[in-house]
Order: structure tokens, then sequence, then C-alpha cells
């Protein structure tokens, strides 16, 4: 995961953790986390980017609304990530 951002990082968690979510769901997940506002302007550049980069897939839920769930590589990268940060709360 070298090449995503502390937020791209967050968000591919939250997409996890939500399983198939919407944009909404997303922003009120991270506004949770974070403690205050995200921005759209924030939230689906960042969203499209990890699209591009095949970690994250969008679908449609109706004329509106976007779901968004993790390629089995985002998933795969989001389990590399767990794995390097548990090796240095273990030493």
């Amino acid at each position: 995961m070298s090449d995503e951002t502390g937020f791209q990082r967050d968000l591919l968690t939250v997409i996890a953790k939500l399983g198939d979510p919407h944009g909404l769901g997303i922003k009120e997940e991270l506004e949770q986390h974070y403690g205050k506002e995200i921005h759209h302007g924030r939230l689906y550049p960042n969203l499209d980017d990890l699209i591009q980069r095949g970690l994250v897939e969008k679908g449609v839920v109706d004329r509106r609304t976007n779901s968004y769930e993790l390629t089995e590589r985002g998933r795969r990268e989001i389990e590399l990530d767990l794995r390097f940060r548990e090796a240095f709360i273990d030493e």
C-alpha cells in the first residue's frame, strides 16, 4: 500500500468494514473517525483514484447513489497493511 495516502487507506478500511457502502455512508463513518466534516471534494476524488488503481469497484444503486466495494486486490492490500502494522505493535 505504498502508493496510498493515509486518507485512502482509511477509505479502504471503511469500505471493508461497511461491506458495500454508498458514498454518504463512507463519508459519515470517516467523519465519526476524524471528528470533523469530510468534504465531497476530498472524498470522491480519492474514491475515483482508488477505482482507477483497481482497489475499489463502483456500482450503481440508483440515479443518485453509487455503491463501493473492495476488489480482491484492494482486500489483499488492506490485509498486507494490517500485517505490516501489527508487526510493529507486537515488537
